[in-house]
């Protein structure tokens, strides 16, 4: 019997190229390639909701699709938030994205044990508002990058405008940054307690009394 992937999961693979790419352009320390990195993660982050509907509108939702799917999300958007604090043209704070990074590992550990229990665990609401978050933040810090470098390049009316922009959201991704990371950590304490009967199961062994 021949097998096929599905074209979902091909999606969700490419999703996971174009998180790499973002990345390196990201660390590249070239204002056009981190502008570059701020498109393809608009595509990267379209791609979440095209493979998950193409998933469900064909009924060709899989064990891999399940796990990897939100396994590529995470790696997205950490990468998004590790290369933002090396940026020295804005101010996010190392410490909240940790607090984002040790939660997506968090529960992709459970979605692992799950697993193993046969078991698939499904996206919760918290988790989708989480996920959610996470773009809207890392949109809106993506477009203050580039206000911030095409202001020097630019002029007339177009300068006064993203100096308008930059003036007015220049300061902000500190503050999302650290509510991205506190809606994350909530989402994750809700995996945590929704879960938790599996988490005692997968590392208890029975005793005999």
């Amino acid at each position: 019997m021949k097998l096929k992937m599905t074209l979902a999961n091909k999606i969700t693979l490419i999703r996971a190229a174009m998180a790499i790419v973002m990345f390196l352009l990201m660390v590249a320390e070239n204002k056009w390639a981190v502008i570059a990195s701020s498109l393809l993660f608009g595509v990267a982050a379209s791609t979440d909701w095209i493979d998950g509907r193409i998933a469900r509108s064909t009924n060709t939702a899989t064990p891999f699709g399940a796990i990897v799917d939100p396994f590529v999300d995470k790696v997205l958007v950490g990468a998004a938030f590790f290369a933002f604090t090396e940026l020295s043209i804005i101010d996010v704070p190392v410490w909240a994205v940790f607090i984002i990074i040790l939660r997506e590992l968090m529960v992709s550990t459970l979605r692992v044990l799950a697993a193993l229990d046969n078991y698939v665990m499904a996206a919760e609401r918290w988790g989708k508002f989480k996920t959610t978050v996470q773009l809207i933040a890392l949109g809106l810090i993506f477009f203050i990058v580039d206000v911030k470098f095409l202001i020097p390049i630019t002029g007339g009316c177009l300068k006064t405008v993203l100096t308008f922009l930059d003036n007015l959201l220049g300061c902000l991704p500190y503050s999302i940054t650290v509510i991205t990371a506190v809606v994350t950590a909530l989402s994750g304490v809700s995996y945590l307690k929704n879960n938790w009967n599996m988490l005692k199961k997968s590392w208890s062994l029975p005793v005999n009394d």
